[in-house]
């Protein structure tokens, strides 16, 4: 979600023609993103994921919710690569092209992932944690 905020600002600056303003908070958002990511990584390898617990009738629509999220995270962290390689090889009308439809969906892998976190562990009591497969099927 920091990665999602910081991207929104990073956003505003470069309509403001603040470049340098947006080049590093794009970078932060990144560097906030891949941390994430490897701390979720670890998490999935280590600990393994916690599966829903919420009612069995729930179960389909969740899993269908998490299977949208990941999907998204996977684009949003491939288009995200692209946009920053394009940027940092200045190639900026690539970068301007590509770089709106990142955050778009980068935002609602943030969004997606927010619902998944409170699916899990605040609107019904969290399932056991097992290897991620079993927690998504």
């Amino acid at each position: 979600m920091v990665s999602a905020i910081l991207m929104a600002v990073g956003w505003y600056h470069i309509r403001q023609g603040r470049k340098e303003v947006h080049m590093k908070i794009m970078l932060t958002a990144a560097s906030f993103a891949l941390t994430f990511f490897v701390i979720y990584m670890y998490r999935t390898i280590f600990v393994g994921n916690t599966s829903f617990g919420g009612p069995e009738s729930m179960q389909v629509y969740y899993t269908i919710f998490l299977v949208f999220h990941i999907l998204l995270a996977t684009a949003g962290g491939l288009f995200g690569v692209v946009t920053l390689t394009l940027a940092l090889r200045s190639s900026f009308s690539r970068h301007r092209k590509i770089g709106p439809w990142t955050a778009v969906i980068w935002f609602c892998t943030a969004v997606t992932g927010v619902m998944v976190y409170l699916l899990l562990y605040v609107l019904y009591p969290h399932g056991t944690t097992t290897g991620l497969f079993d927690a998504i099927f």
